[in-house]
């Protein structure tokens, strides 16, 4: 790697300090991470497995959910491994492009994520307002369609982000990154070059996705609060409720640490580094672990979908 006016050039490797400011507690900081990751792993899994051995579970509402537990798998396992091994193994270092990949795994699957928030809105929104049609409308083909939509949104509007930091970011102040994943604003900081469109383009995608998505689901449920507050009967409209509270608190769990964490990150400067960097990480293992746990606690369904699976084990 060659020198220009103190700057590296185009660097092979970056090295991850973790939670700066912390670097003398990081192995037990790594403990309760690690936990959270298990019970994310189990959970998630847990639920595929349910969803996918229970027929009457084969609706949309738990399909979507089955889609949302492999992204919160995908999302936490692109970030763990890697953190545990700086806080416990004292393996800092990474590969740029390893690092750029790793970026892009973390930003799409939070795309994905989102995306699939917004279509399990939208399925509740036809769900309560329109029920007679909901069948006939959320077909499984539909279903596949929309993953493969979100997927692909999520995949192609980061991809540029990292076109962007390859041709336009040769020299680098420093190959330490101040974080414990690779995350876009953490190299951008980095670069000698200006990094004007690519904070720009970042700010696009962010408010592109998490805005156009949040602006949807808060409209649908703004539907469907007038909807359920019109009808007739109670019993009927405690019902509808219960069917939607357990995705606002997946919502509010997703959404208000997501935009925490963004706004922190970008004008708290006051705030000490190392608050950033575990907002930061909180804000991406705390959905896949209260995922599974509050789906599971307020759906009927799959608690008996785990009972049965649990008991068919034990008698077998």
């Amino acid at each position: 790697m060659g020198a220009l006016n103190g700057s590296v050039f185009m660097p092979s490797v970056l090295t991850l300090v973790g939670i700066p400011g912390l670097e003398s507690v990081q192995c037990w900081i790594g403990i309760p991470f690690c936990t959270m990751y298990i019970i994310a792993l189990f959970g998630n899994s847990l639920l595929l497995v349910v969803i996918h051995s229970e027929r009457s579970l084969h609706e949309p509402m738990y399909l979507f959910l089955a889609m949302l537990g492999a992204t919160d798998i995908a999302l936490s396992t692109s970030i763990l491994p890697k953190m545990l091994g700086i806080f416990w193994f004292h393996l800092p270092q990474i590969d740029f492009d390893v690092c750029l990949f790793q970026m892009w795994l973390i930003h799409t699957f939070q795309c994905i994520e989102s995306g699939i928030l917004l279509a399990m809105a939208l399925d509740r929104y036809v769900a309560i307002c329109d029920p007679l049609r909901h069948a006939t409308i959320f077909t499984h083909q539909l279903l596949t369609q929309i993953g493969v939509v979100v997927t692909l949104r999520g995949a192609l509007l980061v991809g540029p982000s990292l076109i962007l930091i390859k041709s336009r970011l040769k020299h680098y102040w420093t190959t330490v990154v101040s974080h414990s994943y690779c995350e876009h604003m953490a190299i951008v900081k980095l670069a000698v070059d200006d990094v004007r469109i690519n904070k720009i383009y970042g700010l696009f995608v962010a408010f592109s996705v998490l805005g156009f998505d949040i602006i949807f689901i808060t409209l649908s449920y703004i539907r469907i609060f007038i909807t359920v507050f019109n009808l007739p009967q109670k019993e009927a409209r405690l019902k509808a409720f219960n069917t939607c509270i357990a995705h606002i608190c997946v919502f509010l769990e997703f959404y208000l640490l997501a935009f925490f964490s963004f706004f922190t990150h970008r004008f708290g400067f006051h705030i000490p580094p190392y608050i950033h960097i575990l907002l930061s990480n909180l804000y991406l293992l705390v959905p896949p672990v209260l995922n599974p746990i509050v789906y599971g606690v307020k759906t009927k369904q799959i608690r008996d979908g785990v009972s049965k699976l649990f008991s068919a084990k034990g008698t077998s």
